[in-house]
């Protein structure tokens, strides 16, 4: 596919280094070296220019950090993430947690001026590339130690190693390592119409394309198949691989697929979907212009936006 790597987080230009993980506690010391700053998954941002906050490896904001991963190098400069979930803002800046996208911002005193705590779902269409991927790794590997503090095997408590990319369990040995979901996210067409759907939890109007985790044993054709079958009651013939999309939400990997319907006839599952319809490709030039009143677009940095557009502009070859 063409522009395939230009899709929001697909950057792949960190150098991540592994080599050097061991020597994280001696980078950690170089004064040349910058850390980004995370909050319970939101990262500190620059308010006007929407890129991440880098600050001196020494910096006071990250006393009292709970977790710190080594990145690895962007233009031969260590990057480490540090997590500061520990800080409670004042009542006025708590997080909304409910919100589909929190807007919220939370200014940490010792914070550099101008920066803040913001989510990264809200601005990650803004984000350079390689702030982008900084941004889905930490948040991803952050996601991963908070939800994997304890040995898969045998239940006692892990230890942090290698620069925070991997768990020890110093009770029976075992070592694990942070985990990547595969999703598929398929843009299904039937001559010029494509394929959408809307899930419960969306904002009013929202829709997008159908997407679901992979199963173990399974192709991501057959995965493909399978989900829209599943949710929409529509068969699909060819499949084929477009582009790939890191969504550390908390830590997927979406596979982006085109496939073409057999059937046309919609048979709902409304356990996954509120909705599914066939949309013209011209409603879709009105729906990516704001000019629907019915359809509101994926949002903006996602991969299902990405592909709708680039199948507007008949650029999926």
């Amino acid at each position: 596919m063409r522009n395939a790597e230009s899709v929001t987080f697909g950057a792949a230009t960190l150098d991540r280094a592994a080599h050097l993980r061991k020597s994280a506690p001696k980078l950690a010391k170089n004064a040349s070296t910058k850390a980004i700053v995370f909050w319970r998954g939101k990262p500190l941002v620059d308010t006007k220019t929407s890129m991440l906050t880098r600050v001196p490896i020494d910096h006071l904001i990250l006393n009292g950090s709970n977790t710190q991963i080594f990145l690895g190098l962007i233009a031969n400069t260590a990057i480490f993430a540090y997590d500061i979930s520990n800080w409670e803002p004042d009542a006025e800046q708590q997080a909304d947690d409910a919100a589909f996208v929190d807007q919220t911002l939370q200014h940490h005193p010792k914070a550099p001026k101008g920066s803040a705590f913001q989510e990264v779902r809200s601005i990650m269409a803004l984000l350079s590339r390689d702030d982008a991927e900084l941004a889905a790794a930490a948040k991803g590997v952050f996601g991963w130690h908070l939800s994997h503090g304890f040995c898969a095997k045998c239940g006692a408590a892990t230890e942090i190693t290698e620069a925070g990319w991997q768990r020890d369990c110093p009770a029976c040995r075992a070592s694990h390592f942070p985990r990547t979901d595969p999703v598929v996210i398929m843009l299904i067409t039937h001559g010029n119409n494509v394929l959408l759907g809307r899930s419960p939890a969306w904002p009013e109007k929202m829709y997008s394309l159908l997407a679901g985790f992979m199963e173990p044993g399974e192709t991501i054709e057959a995965a493909v198949r399978r989900e829209v079958f599943e949710e929409s009651g529509i068969t699909v013939g060819n499949v084929g691989y477009m582009t790939s999309q890191p969504w550390p939400f908390p830590s997927s990997l979406m596979i982006g697929c085109y496939g073409t319907a057999t059937s046309i006839t919609i048979k709902l599952d409304e356990n996954e979907l509120d909705d599914a319809q066939w949309v013209s490709k011209e409603k879709i030039v009105d729906v990516l212009c704001g000019n629907s009143d019915d359809i509101l677009p994926s949002r903006k940095g996602s991969i299902a936006q990405f592909l709708i557009e680039n199948w507007v502009k008949d650029s999926i070859a």
